[in-house]
């Protein structure tokens, strides 16, 4: 028996109608969203079609060529600086290495060949860690990267994220992964100034992007998500963090191994200092250059990537810088302690005292080898101090000598060392601490080779980033007694010899002569010995003697003789004080002028620039080397030769004999200069295949100590640099040209030798030369006004 349906009950039949309008308004409700989504997403792709056909073309990124700064470098290669506001390398992604683009896609984009240029699964996870406050692993890709640096503002909104994600889809339509990923590797800023990774390797530490170890590129892979706070420059202990991770990360990719990352994580790593960017410390030279491309090129100088090569060589360069600093630091450690450069309230401990010292040592930056540091503790026998990278130093002994009146009980608030003063600390060959001060005194070193003309080592200075001016270039100072030897080549056309005889007895010119107050010469030890031979009297660098000479070579002609030498007629005195060194020249004038004697009598040019290429290697510019040719003769080759004998007696017997003691080299030639009050210390010399010129003096002349002069100060720093820069050069004395003789040991133009005696040669042939007596000698009377404002010449 079937049975019938049951009837809806009262409640049932009134509850249908309420079920069936939810329904409806449910499905009205679903419809409505659908037909809004629908909306919204043909509205959305209309806004998407728009603003794709508006996105710039990104065709030129196939072409990627970079703002690239100019570079400096030396003969062989080492960088000497950069200039722009970019520093860069554009480097193939060929040419970098794998694990460097494995440290960048462990912690960048490890999906990276795999996505079509948005990491979807990365966008989510990005969103969950978010939500979770956890790190997160981020949502932007590489290629995401790419479109944002090069073509869209750093702007956040909707609109710029939209153009974000369809530049994206265009890079990677028309680029292969391997092009965005060099774009990348070379675009990406890394901080200080540092854009690309080749570029970063060489800033934070100092090799070339090929020769990156595992640590080191885990490193610099940290640096784009914070290139300016978490560097390792900046602040290594979060840059020490990062890296950390990012070896995991590599490790978790199957990019190392286990071995590898726990290798990687106890490599010690030597990160560079803010101020030590370059291989070579050529700051003066590379300004120079720069100069001078900015006077060719203009604003392109900076963004086109030219690359200077110089003519110094790097080994030279280097030897020059150290010899210089070394031998400014040893005469300031002679000098009386000027004090801390700073005092500051030092908190008890803790972070307070952490954070108080790093901002004291912030603002008095490391200077090379001198080191800055804050005291934490000091009395006359020891000294506690800590460094910015927290070493804590213990200074004792010796290394308190040169600070001793700041550590006196009863020192001067200025100058007293006590807790909270900063001050700078050197480390001794002996490996203590040593307290000692930044240098007031600056000086100037400058070598080239006297065949053609190349500078091979510039110092302008202590420190460029104190003082830019170049003393090298710039500076006209007094050369004192370098100055002798072109008054001494005058004369030997004069007939003079070395074996002349010349009276080294007083002088004495009166008011009538001087035209102002009476001058009375006298040598720098006071004493006079009397008849003397012209090559002693140069040994002994004899201010008389040299007075005399000029006297019987004649003022005028002297002045025209030493314009060979490249010296301006102007700025040497028309007085016999030219022969003492009172005129004007620079250290770089003085090294081409010894390297007139060097090279056999021919005058070259200094020249700085060997050739200048593009980016890709280019040649824009290619300097020759002179020819050595009867053009380019400045004095008879006889005379450099006789000249070159001289100074060798001055490197043998006289005041430079440390040279050839020391370095026991039998072709070394040169000759010290000390100015009047002891203002300028000077050596000038040279060997046949390198002249070099070294200064010392304060930029506001003043006397440079009791002891001072061109053998103790200026010497040391020529010995110093000659000891590296002739390693493995053969001795080579030059061969006597055509036109000299040799007499029982001493050299003579022919002419002047065939009937003396010995030792006599020019004396007999020469009358003009024999000693002189009476307050003028032999000078005639035509000569008397040229001898005007002697003593002015001399004040100070």
């Amino acid at each position: 028996m079937v049975s019938s349906p049951r009837p809806p009950t009262p409640k049932e039949s009134s509850a249908s109608p309420r079920a069936a309008a939810r329904r409806r308004t449910l499905l009205w409700a679903a419809g409505a969203v659908l037909a809004t989504a629908a909306l919204a997403t043909v509205g959305l792709g209309v806004a998407a079609w728009q603003a794709y056909a508006q996105l710039p073309d990104v065709s030129a990124a196939a072409d990627y060529q970079p703002k690239l700064p100019l570079r400096v470098y030396t003969r062989d290669g080492v960088l000497l600086g950069e200039f722009g506001e970019e520093r860069r390398n554009l480097t193939p992604i060929a040419e970098i290495p794998q694990v460097m683009k494995d440290a960048v896609l462990a912690i960048e984009d490890q999906r990276f060949y795999t996505h079509d240029g948005v990491d979807y699964t990365g966008m989510l996870r990005a969103a969950v860690a978010n939500l979770g406050r956890s790190r997160s692993q981020g949502a932007s890709t590489i290629t995401m990267q790419v479109a944002r640096n090069m073509f869209l503002s750093s702007e956040k909104t909707y609109a710029r994220k939209l153009r974000e994600v369809l530049l994206t889809f265009k890079l990677e339509r028309a680029l292969s992964k391997d092009q965005i990923l060099e774009i990348y590797m070379n675009q990406i800023f890394l901080g200080h100034r540092a854009y690309g990774f080749a570029a970063a390797s060489e800033v934070y530490f100092g090799r070339q992007l090929k020769d990156i170890t595992v640590a080191q590129a885990a490193m610099l892979a940290g640096l784009p998500k914070a290139p300016s706070a978490n560097n390792p420059i900046s602040n290594p202990r979060r840059a020490r963090v990062r890296q950390l991770y990012i070896i995991d990360r590599m490790q978790e990719n199957g990019f190392i191994t286990a071995a590898q990352a726990q290798a990687a994580k106890e490599e010690p790593l030597a990160v560079r200092s803010a101020g030590d960017t370059v291989a070579v410390h050529g700051e003066y030279v590379a300004e120079s250059v720069r100069q001078q491309m900015f006077a060719q090129y203009g604003d392109a100088t900076y963004t086109r990537g030219i690359n200077v090569y110089t003519t110094l060589d790097a080994k030279d360069q280097a030897a020059a810088y150290g010899a210089l600093r070394r031998g400014i630091l040893a005469y300031e450690r002679r000098q009386v302690y000027r004090g801390p450069e700073a005092q500051i309230a030092l908190p008890t401990a803790g972070e307070a005292q952490d954070d108080a010292i790093e901002e004291a040592l912030d603002a008095h930056p490391d200077n090379g080898e001198l080191v800055s540091a804050v005291v934490l503790e000091a009395d006359s026998r020891r000294v506690k101090a800590v460094r910015g990278d927290g070493e804590r130093l213990e200074i004792t002994g010796e290394g308190l000598q040169p600070a001793q009146s700041g550590l006196a009980a009863n020192a001067a608030a200025a100058v007293k060392i006590r807790p909270g003063s900063v001050i700078r600390v050197l480390r001794t060959d002996k490996g203590s601490w040593e307290i000692t001060q930044l240098p007031e005194v600056e000086g100037a070193f400058v070598a080239m080779d006297p065949r053609d003309g190349a500078v091979r080592a510039l110092v302008g200075g202590f420190d460029f980033g104190r003082n830019q001016f170049n003393h090298v270039t710039q500076a006209w100072r007094q050369p004192g007694s370098t100055f002798k030897p072109f008054i001494y080549s005058a004369a030997l056309e004069k007939g003079l010899m070395p074996a002349t005889i010349v009276d080294d007895g007083p002088l004495y010119f009166d008011a009538s002569v001087t035209g102002s107050k009476p001058w009375e010469p006298k040598n720098d030890n006071g004493a006079f010995d009397g008849p003397i031979r012209l090559d002693t009297a140069l040994a002994k660098s004899k201010n008389v003697v040299a007075i005399r000479v000029l006297q019987t070579v004649g003022v005028p002609a002297a002045q025209q003789w030493v314009t060979r030498f490249g010296f301006d007629t102007e700025r040497q005195p028309a007085s016999l004080t030219m022969a003492l060194g009172a005129g004007a020249v620079t250290p770089l004038q003085m090294a081409s002028a010894y390297s007139v004697f060097a090279n056999g009598g021919y005058r070259v040019q200094p020249r700085l620039i060997d050739k200048v290429t593009d980016q890709r290697g280019q040649v824009l510019q290619q300097e020759t080397a002179p020819m050595l040719d009867e053009s380019a003769r400045a004095v008879p080759a006889r005379n450099a030769f006789l000249m070159t004998q001289l100074l060798g007696e001055v490197a043998t017997r006289g005041t430079a004999a440390r040279t050839r003691a020391t370095l026991q080299r039998a072709d070394l030639y040169g000759k010290t200069g000390t100015t009047n009050d002891a203002v300028d210390a000077w050596f000038a010399g040279y060997q046949p295949t390198l002249t070099a010129i070294a200064w010392i003096g304060y930029d506001q002349p003043q006397n440079l100590g009791t002891h001072a002069s061109g053998g103790a100060l200026a010497m040391p720093v020529w010995i110093d640099f000659m000891r590296q820069a002739l390693k493995g050069v053969p001795v080579a004395p030059p061969a006597a040209p055509e036109g000299v003789v040799r007499n029982e040991g001493d050299w003579s133009y022919t002419e002047f030798a065939s009937t003396a005696e010995p030792g006599m040669a020019a004396t007999e042939a020469v009358p003009t030369a024999q000693p002189m007596s009476g307050p003028m000698g032999e000078a005639t009377q035509e000569r008397t006004e040229e001898r005007r404002s002697i003593l002015d010449l001399f004040k100070r």
